[in-house]
């Protein structure tokens, strides 16, 4: 399993903001944060209370301590620039992220996604925030449905944020990447749910289908080194192993027969990260996929003393064209440590 940790990145003294903390990555990765470093100040912005008092349980804001917790909306710019005073680093995971709900409510969608994006990157350059890395996904890259719209527009509001800062303002980079093991929101829980209430079959939504898989620990790791990494206008894609979803449902359940149901509205038969006409301004590292902007105030030396080369002609990182496959105990051992 491969380890993205940042090897020379220091959040000593720093502080840094979460968007979205109350979520299952803004848990983790305060968590990480914490475990690794000292920072000054660690502020979770979110706009649920009941989670946020409920995250204080086990992190929990005392005199002296890095902890704070700002009740707030991503779609309030006055708010979040009042958040983000004397804030080194953003992590932005605050979106809507149900496709379904995404596809009934478009226009909240759009103010929490879209409008949210653009008042991040406004209070940043109002804060004089250092850097700040938001969160995509892989449904952003050539996306059918409008949850992966509004995150296309999002990714490109962050791009574009590194012209209006000038030469010493913010840095703004996009961290992409796909299905984490065991999430709310992924097939595993939904397969095990199905089994306890006694199925006779697994529901298959087609034959063919794959998906990229990483933990949730994986991918703040990933942010992290990202952090560290980045020069501002990078979109980075860990390279994360693929697994048939046929082939999953086999390591879960080995005796049970699966169902083809048909594939969802607004779903995809393979998950794309790097979609092809992307790939003619892509590098790759050892450990990532690096999708260069096409803006002039970007420097490709900085990636060149790390080793990074151009992708072959005609390259699209897909889950079906994956070269690294998930098998059975791989995928144990990614349960293993998210359980």
């Amino acid at each position: 399993m491969r380890d993205f940790s940042p090897r020379n990145l220091d959040l000593n003294d720093a502080s840094i903001l979460v968007t979205g903390g109350t979520g299952s990555f803004g848990k983790r990765f305060i968590a990480r944060v914490l475990e690794r470093y000292k920072p000054r100040r660690l502020v979770v912005y979110s706009r649920d209370e009941l989670k946020q008092y409920e995250m204080q349980q086990t992190f929990p804001a005392v005199p002296g301590g890095p902890m704070r917790y700002f009740i707030g909306d991503v779609r309030d710019r006055e708010r979040l620039a009042m958040a983000m005073r004397g804030v080194d680093y953003v992590i932005h995971a605050a979106a809507l992220k149900h496709v379904p709900v995404a596809e009934y409510n478009p226009m909240e969608c759009l103010r929490t996604n879209v409008n949210g994006a653009e008042n991040v990157v406004m209070a940043a350059m109002d804060a004089g925030v250092k850097k700040v890395v938001a969160l995509s996904t892989d449904k952003a890259a050539n996306p059918i449905n409008l949850y992966g719209a509004s995150k296309l527009a999002s990714d490109k509001i962050f791009i574009a944020g590194n012209n209006l800062t000038g030469a010493n303002g913010p840095r703004f980079s996009v961290v992409r990447y796909g299905n984490v093991v065991n999430s709310r929101g992924s097939v595993i829980p939904f397969f095990r749910k199905q089994i306890e209430a006694g199925v006779k079959a697994l529901p298959i939504t087609d034959a063919r289908m794959t998906r990229f898989w990483i933990t949730l620990r994986q991918g703040v790791d990933f942010v992290l080194s990202s952090l560290e990494l980045m020069q501002g206008g990078e979109t980075y894609v860990p390279r994360i192993p693929s697994m048939k979803v046929t082939d999953l449902a086999k390591a879960i359940a080995p005796d049970l027969p699966h169902e083809i149901v048909g594939i969802r509205p607004g779903e995809k038969l393979h998950e794309v990260m790097v979609p092809e006409d992307d790939g003619r301004h892509t590098l790759m590292l050892p450990d990532r996929y690096i999708i260069e902007p096409s803006f002039v105030f970007w420097d490709r030396n900085n990636y060149d003393k790390h080793g990074a080369a151009p992708v072959g002609e005609g390259f699209a990182y897909s889950s079906d064209r994956n070269d690294e496959w998930l098998d059975e105990a791989g995928l144990a051992e990614m349960l293993k440590e998210e359980e």
